[in-house]
């Protein structure tokens, strides 16, 4: 299952420091399984609106939290940070590391 947590645009100062002249929107998801102990998931989708033109990009990534709370503290820090698809796996990795 899939639910919306928050979307963001990335701010004006971050896509002109990219060379970038177009907006581009971020959505955090919740998502959740029912198979193993940690069955809460994310999925982050970016979409970039250029000249009439929509680009969508997503990645999820599934069973990493054993909790709605840490599945939502860890999707607050993402959201805030700015973070894509391309680079959310290794933010996980750093945040989740014990």
């Amino acid at each position: 299952m899939k639910t919306f947590f928050d979307g963001v645009f990335i701010s004006k100062k971050h896509l002109e420091e990219a060379g970038i002249n177009y907006p581009i929107k971020l959505e955090y998801y919740k998502t959740s399984g029912e198979e193993n102990v940690k069955k809460y998931g994310i999925e982050v989708v970016k979409t970039e609106y250029l000249d009439g033109n929509v680009k969508i990009e997503t990645k999820e990534v599934k069973d990493v939290f054993a909790n709605k709370e840490e599945q939502e503290k860890v999707l607050t820090i993402l959201r805030n940070n700015e973070v894509t698809p391309i680079g959310v796996e290794d933010v996980l990795h750093d945040l989740l590391q014990v």
